[in-house]
């Protein structure tokens, strides 16, 4: 018998017959590609390279992207199942598919050429190329207006200077989507690997996404040909949205964090023998146990919602922040509390929920923290902006 999930309230039956088969599918890419070596790969702090291919063929890049261009054209709950069942592998493997396709093939769909859409789509789809995306900077996270890094036009382009930081995929990235200030006004550009003055050194030392890349950019004069200007992009609103579409996944992919948190000490609890009997027959464990359960429920109905608000188009960001910023704080607070469970057992990589607790903190902090998200909802409900005194 296959791994069959958590599903307290009968939420398979919310699922279409499609997003039900899409899910088993990446389950079972999590069940027998990525269970079985995430744990030497965060030991090593070394990205599973090898998966990409894997994961190309089971068309996860851009999943939800038009056919036309290499893509799966699912609707956005599939999307978000794909994201749920890698991230229940680990956050650095949803990450990875969530900047490929969110964060680099989004916008090049939305605010690219013609000639830019038939030209990178299907070789980011195929996973021939890879992309990142440069908006954060070393001193601008929660304001990406301050931006400095600039762009001037030169002759048949422009020349780019500047550094972004925190990049996922950046340092094996074929292709950066890249956002700069052009006469004061954000835009978007793609530059290539091994263009003259751009280098994506890699950040060592983190202590999460340690199976995950994560990479430095820097501009030094590289010269960006006019026609790799995102030619539909002007204005901050431009990244902000594409952001919007990684928030998205995020939201799903914690629950898949939860979901491994909560059966690992599920199953610990129920043969861990303390004072005669099961430390699962305690009041205070079961107390945890009933409260993570809850939460996944809850987070999984938020998710579905949300999803279907996508595909009909009534989206709001401002609900994407709402998930984005409740999922990721119970999914730290689920990690966190799975480990008092296993005891000292629990910081051990036989386990996967002291991984997963430290990976959280990263993801409750990238695209958007949870102050941010509170500050986006309370002036949607207020009318007031409170980002500035």
């Amino acid at each position: 018998m296959g791994y069959k999930g958590v599903d307290y309230f009968g939420i398979d039956t919310l699922l279409s017959e499609e997003e039900r088969l899409v899910r088993e599918m990446v389950r079972d890419f999590t069940v027998h590609e990525v269970l079985p070596i995430i744990e030497k790969c965060n030991r090593e702090s070394v990205f599973p390279f090898h998966l990409v291919k894997k994961m190309a063929s089971l068309n996860l890049f851009g999943p939800n992207l038009p056919s036309q261009y290499g893509c799966a054209e699912l609707n956005n709950v599939a999307y978000g199942l794909i994201m749920q069942e890698l991230e229940r592998g680990d956050s650095g493997i949803r990450s990875f598919v969530s900047v490929q396709s969110a964060l680099v093939m989004y916008p090049i769909f939305t605010f690219g050429s013609e000639e830019q859409k038939r030209f990178w789509l299907p070789k980011l789809a195929s996973g021939d190329k890879i992309g990142c995306f440069g908006l954060t900077e070393p001193d601008f996270g929660s304001n990406p207006g301050g931006m400095v890094t600039k762009a001037v036009k030169a002759d048949g382009g422009y020349l780019l200077n500047g550094a972004k930081m925190w990049i996922t995929n950046g340092t094996i990235a074929d292709i950066a989507v890249v956002w700069a200030k052009l006469d004061d006004v954000v835009h978007g550009f793609l530059v290539e690997k091994g263009t003259p003055g751009f280098s994506a050194p890699e950040m060592k030392g983190k202590h999460s996404l340690r199976a995950s890349v994560t990479s430095e950019l820097i501009f030094d004069n590289v010269f960006v040909p006019e026609n790799m200007l995102l030619p539909n992009a002007s204005g901050l609103k431009s990244p902000l949205m594409c952001l919007n579409q990684a928030r998205y996944g995020i939201a799903w992919g914690v629950t898949g964090a939860m979901i491994a948190c909560y059966e690992a000490a599920l199953e610990y609890a129920k043969s861990r023998v303390q004072f005669g009997k099961p430390i699962a027959g305690f009041q205070l464990t079961q107390q945890k146990l009933v409260y993570f359960l809850t939460e996944i429920t809850k987070s999984q109905l938020l998710n579905i919602q949300l999803g279907r608000l996508k595909d009909r188009g009534e989206l709001k960001f401002q609900q994407v922040s709402l998930a984005k910023r409740n999922n990721c704080e119970l999914a730290l607070d689920i990690a966190r509390q799975s480990r008092e469970i296993f005891g000292a057992n629990g910081i051990l990589d036989e386990y996967p929920v002291l991984r997963h607790a430290l990976n959280l903190e990263s993801v409750k902090t990238y695209e958007g923290t949870h102050e941010m998200h509170t500050l986006i909802i309370g002036e949607d409900i207020t009318g007031i902006s409170a980002f500035s005194g």
